[in-house]
């Protein structure tokens, strides 16, 4: 069994689907792996849930239809610690997350989450970009 954490942004089907696809691609049977969708709400007063976002049932879709299984997290707070906190629980093998679109000048820094992830997690951490035609 594999378990991996997917960071899903707010209703950003693109990466969302690119994080997804890049779980289904990893080596090994898609049935041995447990994909974490998780959610982390930086402002929340309509008290949505993870499960009504769209960008997490998209990636939901596509894991579930290569037969991955996929359970649901979410939480408040800063996304980058958040992140780390729901894998460190889930005691995942992988973090995945997924850059915003960015200028050529800027691809030289991930984004706020994606850095914070990358540089402190103690588990390897997936980088998914966003397609070119996003």
């Amino acid at each position: 069994m594999y378990d991996v954490l997917i960071g899903v942004g707010l209703d950003d089907e693109s990466r969302a689907t690119a994080q997804a696809e890049a779980v289904v691609d990893l080596p090994g049977d898609s049935d041995e792996v447990t994909a974490h969708l998780c959610h982390v709400f930086r402002d929340n007063p309509e008290g949505a849930s993870v499960h009504q976002l769209g960008a997490v049932r998209r990636a939901r879709e596509i894991l579930e239809d290569a037969g991955v299984n996929c359970v649901h997290h979410e939480a408040s707070g800063d996304p980058g610690e958040e992140l780390i906190a729901a894998a460190d629980a889930a005691d995942v093998d992988l973090i995945c997350v997924s850059g915003r679109k960015r200028s050529p000048a800027g691809k030289a820094v991930f984004g706020s989450t994606t850095q914070t992830v990358v540089l402190n997690a103690d588990r390897p951490v997936l980088t998914v970009p966003v397609s070119a035609e996003d």
